[in-house]
């Protein structure tokens, strides 16, 4: 027997994007269940990205959920860009008024987790066989199993926050679907460390050899990146070769102020820029990594999700109060700002990254870019304000 259970909106997937917009729709006042095929603490010890966008602050901030990130968070005014030695800074607040906030999205979550338990929230974790059903009719079903019982949340709208792989956009047709995608012949080998960063703002550095990433997650505790090859295995690389690799494409200035250590996380990932339209199909809304995925170059992955879940919230939020406008745009809207978004996490990812299949004249390019970006306020104004965040419409 089935059991079923009503609601108004049934969120597949409950990453900060999924608890996000169970949150905010909390707020307003309306009903929503969330269900994941992992649990809590899996999806809490997840690592991901750090560097958060004022609008994703502001996000956190109505949700409710910001007061760890205000104590603990580390406001960042700037970042550099550093191209066979030289530097230059990109000047955030001189340049856009603005600033972005170092708090890990492993954090986010467990802000959001914390919230939404406080306040009762209906989870299924691990759940299996998650089916979407009716969904271009007034009343569509999400079926799950859970712990052996056979589940159906019969509801108004369905979220999909359940990530690239899973089962939301593949419920949409594919004669509807269009995918659009550009896979990257490397990838990037992270790891953590419980040493202070190497440098109180971000680098990111082109090396002959590849690019490297001096990021943090607070002041005691460093996340670095470099470029690897996809054939490349964790194993392949010891933490005695990594920092030896990252130095060198550090460059010996920034590397002086090293402090290396014994790393405690250590993954590779592969990168690529992917976007499905459209973003609705009928009553179903897709979300975060269900619809686009942005090499993490930018930091916009989670701030992308960030901005969908705010449009996505405010439309459902004013249809319950009688006015369907901003959710019959929500794929339009949300869209084209996706789009600007994978254009600045593209042209950032191919100006700081070492292409095998690219000749003499592309790196000549890459070489230029930067020195026009080093020379040209109007050039470094455009990357800040890609950088802290595009306005959301």
């Amino acid at each position: 027997m089935t059991r079923t259970i009503k609601t108004q909106v049934c969120i597949i997937g409950a990453g900060p994007s999924g608890l996000l917009l169970s949150q905010l729709l909390a707020n307003a006042g309306i009903d929503t269940v969330v269900l994941d095929r992992k649990d809590r603490a899996y999806i809490e010890g997840r690592i991901r990205a750090g560097v958060l966008e004022q609008g994703t602050v502001t996000a956190l901030e109505e949700a409710g959920v910001a007061e760890r990130l205000h104590r603990e968070g580390i406001p960042h005014d700037g970042f550099e860009l550093a191209f066979d030695g030289a530097r230059h800074r990109i000047d955030l607040a001189g340049l856009t008024g603005k600033s972005v906030m170092v708090y890990g999205q492993t954090e986010v979550t467990k802000d959001l987790f914390d919230k939404r338990f406080a306040q009762g929230q209906q989870f299924f974790f691990n759940v299996e066989n998650v089916t979407p059903h009716a969904l271009k009719s007034d009343a569509p079903q999400v079926s799950f199993t859970h712990d052996g019982e056979e589940i159906t949340v019969s509801c108004d709208y369905v979220a999909g926050c359940d990530g690239y792989h899973g089962v939301s956009r593949q419920a949409i047709p594919k004669d509807v679907l269009k995918t659009f995608e550009r896979v990257y012949p490397f990838g990037w080998l992270g790891i953590m460390v419980d040493q202070p960063p190497v440098n109180h703002e971000l680098i990111y550095a082109n090396h002959q050899r590849g690019f490297a990433l001096a990021s943090m997650r607070s002041e005691t505790r460093s996340r670095y990146y470099i470029q690897c090859d996809l054939s490349d295995s964790v194993e392949d690389w010891s933490d005695d070769r990594f920092w030896d690799e990252f130095a060198t494409r550090l460059g010996p200035d920034a590397a002086a102020n090293l402090q290396t250590g014994a790393s405690f996380e250590k993954s590779i990932a592969p990168l690529r820029s992917f976007v499905a339209e459209p973003m609705r199909y009928g009553n179903l809304f897709l979300a975060g990594d269900a619809a686009h995925i942005v090499p993490p170059t930018g930091a916009k992955g989670l701030n992308l999700a960030v901005a969908d879940v705010r449009l996505l919230a405010r439309g459902l939020t004013e249809h319950y109060a009688g006015n369907d406008a901003h959710l019959d745009a929500y794929s339009q809207t949300v869209l084209a700002r996706v789009w600007k978004v994978e254009r600045f996490s593209w042209q950032l990812s191919t100006l700081m990254h070492q292409f095998p299949e690219n000749s003499p004249f592309e790196a000549r390019m890459q070489k230029a870019e930067f020195e026009y970006l080093a020379s040209s306020e109007a050039a470094s104004r455009s990357i800040a304000e890609n950088y802290v965040g595009l306005p959301l419409e």
